[in-house]
């Protein structure tokens, strides 16, 4: 084998990984997603149990939208 054929299998080899690459990519990200799926239909892990039964201050975001709220049904 010389030098132009191992230039050659080379080629396409890159070819080849350059039209499987957008599948192996695909196929990975199916896979995360299926994990993920699996781990919220287990339920909370160990971290979320470990929660503060202390209630929270509400964010602004939240006291702005429920003030927007009570105005719309005082308004109409």
């Amino acid at each position: 084998m010389n030098a132009h054929d191992a230039l050659d299998t080379l080629a396409v080899l890159g070819v080849f990984l350059l039209m499987a690459l957008p599948s192996l990519i695909g196929h990975a990200h199916d896979r995360r997603i299926d994990r993920q799926l699996r781990g919220a239909e287990r339920g909370p892990g160990p971290q979320d149990q470990n929660s503060s039964s202390k209630e929270t201050e509400p964010s602004t975001a939240t006291w702005y939208a429920d003030g927007r709220r009570s105005k719309k049904l005082v308004s109409s």
